[in-house]
């Protein structure tokens, strides 16, 4: 009975015919590619099955649900062996809904939840509007120009009255509360009489020449998971769903869906990942497309559709900065430790006549309800991959009992504060004013044990992404740091490592391990989340032999700085 999955199974999930036995069986732990680093869980397909871990871990796979965990999630975990819990202290996930910031402070450090506090800097649709605004004023319309001119009410009556008289007498203006959800609420309007006075509204200019398919508006939903804020971790799922306005084909729609009815109504071949046609799918239903199949029927008419998609990211990038200070702020205040926050947001995007992309919104608990074949293969595969992302680790039984002992306590972490030479390193890096590349490059020529547990905990990330793509840091990344309000040392530690291994990352990975083994850095398998004080210690006192050198480096990067000026 206890290899049973907790949820059963949803008759929408795919599945290859045959009896369980006939699955593939897999580890239920991921090995990290550093003998320092602990494992993750693995999370898996419909087609697989995974192996039961021993008795007293399987007893600390624990999930709390909530009532807006979906689904897609349930199933996915169950897999895995979880069950529920209702405790406040026991469990490792949950997948719930957002909460006031002071409310993180009650996450235990062996816990995930799936929000991080202060996102909805840009989840609201007002604060949105204000951050990237702000963005705006501060970097030029040239950087930020891909949301519609917005008005928030009352505050921006007279602006908004002053640019509607500009506007002319034809004109139309998309009008919406500020925290609704799911279009609830939202009107177009093109009458000044037609304006609500007296509540809060977000209102904005109507796109009023978008790319059309056949006659039909549509907009994109992008899934965009963030696993950390410092440093910054920005993933993108590689497909996603285009949603056509109309409830109803028109003729010359009907025309086209069965001209590509073979782009949507997929299967995924297991060998070669190739989309192959079914008849008896139903993933047309709803007017809804794969990302990827809008990729290929763009490209079938000559459209640089690769030039649209970073157009995508580059919007994703700068919208989740906008929203980094308040969210890296809340964290240090409300939040024990950085593993226990991750975040998927759903970023609603449309083309215009143009193809450029303009953002609508931004949403913080994007749906993930089932209703098609369509969504179930694309919001299946997104969230089990998100999972294995996540690096969930599981616990010594004893720091789970410690939580619920100490969850009403202050938020204080059980890992000491940065050792001397590390805040010395980090305080050079960030007080330069005038730097370049070949300056910023020596930030990797000694490398702290903090240093070499965040690298490797990206690297290990990134080889879990499944068909997310990282999209921040990146080789190209390097353009979005002056963004940033207070610039980061891990943004610029991550950032010069891409420049020098994102090529050639084998190569990197057997640097950091060798880094890991001469530069004093406890080699011993630890979970930074579990860890106990003692190896702390141990790290701590092994970095003191490190400060020599350290310093010896940087006299030398200071005098050759000096040269310079």
């Amino acid at each position: 009975i206890s290899s049973l999955p907790l949820f059963p199974l949803s008759i929408e999930e795919p599945m290859t015919l045959g009896t369980e036995d006939d699955r593939e069986e897999r580890p239920a732990l991921v090995p990290s590619l550093f003998p320092f680093m602990p494992p993750t869980l693995y999370f898996s397909t419909a087609n697989e099955k995974v192996e039961l871990l021993p008795v007293e871990q399987r007893r600390l796979l624990k999930w709390k649900m909530s009532t807006v965990t979906p689904n897609v999630v349930k199933n996915i975990i169950g897999r895995s062996h979880f069950k529920v819990t209702k405790k406040s202290h026991d469990w490792l996930g949950c997948w719930g809904h957002h909460m006031k910031s002071p409310g993180f402070k009650a996450i235990g450090e062996h816990q995930k939840l799936n929000h991080f506090p202060g996102t909805f800097q840009i989840g609201r649709k007002d604060r949105l509007w204000r951050n990237l605004s702000k963005m705006q004023v501060s970097f030029g319309k040239r950087e930020f120009n891909f949301f519609p001119r917005t008005f928030v009410l009352p505050h921006d009556i007279k602006l908004l009255r002053k640019a509607w008289e500009d506007g002319g007498s034809r004109q139309k203006w998309i009008i919406k509360p500020p925290a609704s959800a799911r279009g609830i609420g939202i009107q177009v309007i093109h009458k000044w009489s037609q304006m609500p006075r007296k509540r809060p509204l977000l209102v904005q200019k109507y796109l009023h020449k978008p790319y059309l398919i056949s006659g039909n508006k549509f907009d994109l939903r992008i899934y965009v998971y963030v696993t950390s804020y410092d440093p910054l971790r920005i993933y993108i799922f590689t497909d996603g769903l285009v949603r056509f306005a109309s409830c109803k084909y028109s003729s010359s729609m009907k025309t086209l869906s069965n001209k590509f009815m073979h782009l949507t109504n997929y299967s995924v071949n297991k060998k070669n990942s190739e989309y192959q046609t079914n008849s008896d799918d139903k993933a047309c239903q709803g007017h809804k497309w794969a990302l990827k199949a809008l990729w290929q029927y763009l490209g079938s008419r000559g459209i640089n559709t690769t030039l649209i998609w970073e157009k995508i990211k580059d919007i994703v990038i700068k919208t989740i900065i906008a929203s980094e200070p308040y969210v890296n702020s809340l964290l240090k205040m409300h939040v024990r430790t950085s593993y226990s926050c991750h975040e998927l947001f759903g970023f609603d995007i449309m083309l215009d006549e143009n193809l450029k992309p303009w953002i609508l919104e931004v949403n913080i608990s994007p749906s993930l309800h089932s209703n098609t074949a369509l969504d179930v293969s694309i919001k299946g595969q997104m969230i089990r991959d998100l999972l294995n992302l996540a690096g969930f680790h599981i616990p010594q039984k004893d720091d789970v009992v410690a939580t619920c002992s100490s969850t009403s306590s202050s938020t204080s972490r059980s890992k000491p504060d940065l050792s001397a030479d590390e805040k010395v390193k980090r305080a050079f890096y960030l007080t330069q004013r005038y730097v370049d590349q070949d300056f910023l490059s020596t930030v990797l020529d000694v490398l702290t044990p903090e240093d070499i547990r965040v690298l490797a905990e990206s690297e290990d990330e990134l080889s879990r992404r499944g068909e997310f793509e990282r999209i921040f840091p990146s080789p190209t990344s390097s353009r979005y740091l002056r963004f940033f309000e207070c610039p980061r040392y891990l943004n610029i530690l991550l950032d010069q490592w891409e420049h020098k291994y994102w090529n050639n990352r084998m190569k990197g990975i057997q640097d950091l391990g060798s880094s890991s083994k001469s530069r004093c850095v406890h080699t011993q398998p630890i979970n930074k989340h579990t860890h106990t004080s003692n190896s702390w210690t141990h790290i701590e006192s092994s970095t003191s032999l490190c400060v020599c050198t350290f310093c010896v480096c940087l006299i030398f990067y200071l005098c050759a700085f000096l040269l310079r000026l």
